[in-house]
């Protein structure tokens, strides 16, 4: 069993997710932006969940802005891809109307790589295109894919940016869009959607090798 929490947090509406096996009451954080430390602190407080793990399913600031502040208040640990470790220890955002504390990650997100929480087992899928070491988490049983900003609704996150490869996109979508149809993508931003939903254009894009205007 899983159960899942979702705030709305930042200036960019990221998506924070807690995620908990309510019968051993361990749960990680997804996605800790400014501000999420009070979010997390009550969530845990009045569900009697310990944090295990806090992770980044990319660099940007505003996916991991709290890292470090949740990571003293609760004493979990980081995980980030090895290949986005770098923003997290030494960030230099872009935009950004704050501040962001740098953070050491103590968990390295390799693909294939397995999040375990009680009885909830999450696959790790390296996705680049957004960030180098972008990830999405994949738990099959429960027909859930954390999807960092791989895939919203109707696209994808950004590939403009430092870091960005669209070449990479292409290829991260196109396996997505091979998963089981009746997944559901809990995305870094906005709405959930599945996978059967996006699965049209996620073809398309496959078919033309390219991403579409």
């Amino acid at each position: 069993m899983m159960e899942v929490v979702r705030h709305v947090v930042g200036p960019l509406a990221t998506n924070l997710y807690l995620v908990a096996d309510p019968r051993t009451r361990e749960a990680i954080a997804i996605d800790t932006a400014i501000p999420s430390l009070d979010l997390v602190a009550g969530d845990l407080a009045v569900r009697g969940w310990r944090l295990v793990l806090i992770v980044a399913t990319h660099g940007h600031w505003d996916h991991m802005g709290d890292d470090a502040a949740v990571s003293a208040h609760t004493g979990a640990p980081i995980a980030v891809h090895d290949a986005d470790r770098g923003m997290l220890t030494d960030p230099k955002p872009l935009f950004a109307p704050f501040e962001i504390p740098p953070c050491v990650p103590a968990v390295d997100l390799a693909e294939g790589g397995r999040i375990r929480i009680g009885s909830i087992d999450l696959e790790v899928l390296h996705t680049p295109g957004h960030t180098p070491g972008s990830v999405c988490l994949l738990g099959r049983e429960t027909g859930t894919l954390f999807a960092g900003d791989t895939l919203f609704p109707g696209g994808w996150g950004r590939v403009d940016l430092p870091g960005g490869d669209p070449v990479a996109m292409v290829d991260s979508l196109a396996r997505l869009g091979r998963l089981e149809e009746d997944i559901r993508v809990l995305p870094g931003h906005g709405p959930a959607t599945t996978i059967g939903r996006e699965r049209p254009w996620l073809e398309l894009v496959r078919r033309e090798g390219r991403l579409l205007a």
